[in-house]
């Protein structure tokens, strides 16, 4: 299937900007914006921490994979997905095959700094966030590089830059019908 400018799937770590550059790539582009963790969330009634807790990281990457495999098949959209999403091959099939993958590429550091707040980052409870993330970055770096039509770095960068980068990047597409 050829990419279209008008299905836009972010990925990368937590905390490269992925929900906060979609919101305003969306409403600059006139798409619906999507956070799969969102949707998720919605679907379920209940926090990802709270998934985590009960049903363990494959009942959520399951749950994510139900979610993506429903949110790749809208006609146009701007999809924020979770950090691990790339894990499974299936997901990262959906994603290549459905849409313009965009890679949000942000160095360890500025993760830690823009997460060590949140209280709703169920890989990150009772770790050193450094550690995890890297960790976390050693796995799934080759896999949003591999999938990605484009990556953009978001490291001391505005929302409103990145979306530009993006939307140059789009350009050249079509829009689907």
């Amino acid at each position: 299937m050829a990419k279209v400018a008008n299905k836009v799937f972010l990925i990368g770590p937590m905390g490269s900007g992925k929900s906060a550059v979609g919101k305003y790539l969306a409403r600059t582009l006139q798409l619906p914006f999507v956070d799969s963790d969102a949707e998720i969330e919605r679907r379920t009634g209940v926090d990802i921490t709270y998934i985590f807790d009960r049903e363990g990281e494959a009942g959520f990457r399951q749950r994510e994979h139900e979610a993506l495999e429903e949110l790749t098949q809208r006609p146009s959209l701007v999809l924020a997905t979770g950090g691990g999403a790339v894990l499974l091959p299936e997901n990262r099939r959906l994603l290549a095959d459905h849409g313009f993958v965009v890679y949000l590429e942000t160095a360890v550091e500025q993760q830690v700094e823009r997460v060590r707040q949140s209280r709703h980052r169920p890989l990150l409870q009772d770790v050193d966030p450094a550690v995890k993330l890297g960790d976390l970055m050693t796995v799934r770096a080759p896999l949003y590089e591999s999938l990605a039509d484009v990556k953009v770095t978001t490291d001391h960068r505005r929302v409103q830059t990145v979306a530009a980068e993006i939307r140059a990047a789009l350009k050249h597409l079509p829009q689907a019908e």
